[in-house]
């Protein structure tokens, strides 16, 4: 080997080997159960940097594939940025045969882990699990070494529509502004407060505090009205077309009340300028 070669470093003593070697790089296939789908570029080319530097620090773990070749199962990040570098050979632990969900597990694990996933990624990979080899929630969470409510929450995102799932798999909102997005009826009251958590920056606590602003308003809006006076309905009707917002008069005797809803300072402000104009 010459000196501007990159360095290949064995695994340490200490670590449980089935069989270490080196094989060609172009005879390692992807892992198909690899729960990650998109890898950054920029931290791929700087992994590459490294291991032209360093060496692959750390074996990939592989099968044979019955084929000649072999089949990833951990390692994905390591194997694309060693093709970047250049390598030809890579340091590997062979394991003799592996059964699918062993296969998932390890590479689930690992990338969890290593925090390489996304909350939807994550979710995805969970689901999996559930889906094929028929785990409880509760196994998923023991097998990866998470709290059972963690398990639960991120496969609630997937109760989500597609476009604020991707929003949440591209940074666009948090996982915390999208448990609060699940609060709300409906797929279209979904994807316009996503909209209006993204035009308006809002914090997770202030998504939240809209979630229930907006059930709030629903809830009143739906909430049954027992027959009233038509004189008391015609001075709703006369305020509400006034004030520009909902109003209800209650009345017994010669005596009531007026309310008057406002559901943001903005509107509360708006409310007393026009107030202030009645004659």
């Amino acid at each position: 080997m010459n000196d501007d070669e990159p360095k290949i470093i064995p695994p340490p003593p200490d670590l449980p080997v089935i069989h270490f070697t080196e094989v060609p790089i172009d005879q390692i296939q992807p892992n198909p159960w690899q729960p990650r789908k998109e890898f950054d570029p920029e931290t791929l080319n700087e992994l590459a940097d490294s291991i032209r530097e360093h060496g692959i620090l750390q074996p990939l773990i592989v099968i044979p594939d019955g084929a000649g070749g072999y089949q990833l199962i951990v390692g994905e990040r390591r194997l694309r940025a060693s093709k970047l570098a250049g390598l030809t050979k890579v340091p590997v632990i062979i394991r003799d045969s592996l059964e699918e969900q062993k296969k998932l597990e390890l590479a689930l694990i690992e990338n969890i882990q290593r925090h390489n996933l996304d909350p939807v990624e994550e979710a995805l990979a969970y689901q999996q699990l559930i889906d094929k080899y028929h785990l409880t929630q509760e196994e998923v969470a023991k097998k990866v070494g998470k709290a059972r409510t963690t398990v639960t929450n991120l496969l609630r995102l997937l109760h989500l529509p597609l476009k604020i799932q991707r929003a949440v798999a591209e940074g666009k909102i948090s996982e915390g502004h999208a448990r609060a997005i699940l609060a709300m009826p409906g797929m279209e009251k979904q994807l316009a407060l996503m909209e209006e958590i993204i035009a308006q920056d809002l914090t997770v606590r202030q998504a939240e505090d809209r979630v229930r602003e907006l059930t709030h308003r629903e809830k009143a809006v739906r909430a049954p009205r027992t027959v009233q006076d038509p004189e008391v309905l015609a001075l709703e009707a006369e305020l509400r077309g006034k004030l520009g917002t909902k109003v209800r008069v209650s009345k017994k005797g010669g005596s009531g009340r007026i309310m008057i809803e406002f559901y943001s300072e903005e509107e509360l402000n708006g409310l007393l300028d026009r107030m202030s104009k009645l004659e």
